[in-house]
């Protein structure tokens, strides 16, 4: 596996939880990130959905096998505005996901258009679907049992 991630029920459940949580005590600091993982030949696409995100307030890094992506979300009211309905999340928004040894972790590259964080991470070499030659004949056998 080439990903590794928090269970998927789990995650839902936090999400909801921090979810309900925030429109009780007004909390926006862990807001949500919805993420796709596309596996391709050579690469891994993550792409996060960050509508409305400054491009100066992402960030990405990685260490020790986690990749991190934070990004924040600022009121935009200009005086004399009162906002009167407020279903945008603000705060920050922050993702981890756990990498395997299989990807290029010092290769990874990030580029922000139209709301959505695209991040590649090549496929180690090593890695890489391969084709195996099958002997054929009566040394087959011999070549693989010693």
């Amino acid at each position: 596996m080439l990903l590794t991630s928090i269970d998927p029920f789990v995650q839902e459940f936090e999400r909801q939880f921090n979810q309900l949580t925030r429109q009780f005590t007004k909390d926006e600091t862990s807001a949500v990130m919805p993420m796709d993982g596309i596996r391709r030949a050579d690469d891994v696409v993550l792409r996060f959905d960050l509508p409305g995100i400054d491009p100066g307030s992402v960030e990405v890094t990685v260490d020790r096998g986690v990749l991190t992506v934070s990004a924040r979300r600022s009121e935009e009211y200009a005086e004399g505005e009162r906002v009167f309905v407020r279903e945008r999340v603000m705060g920050t928004f922050t993702r981890r996901v756990y990498l395997s040894e299989h990807l290029d972790a010092e290769a990874i590259e990030a580029a922000y258009d139209n709301g959505v964080l695209a991040v590649r991470i090549p496929v180690l070499e090593k890695a890489k679907p391969r084709r195996i030659v099958i002997q054929t004949g009566g040394d087959g056998h011999r070549a693989i049992d010693g």
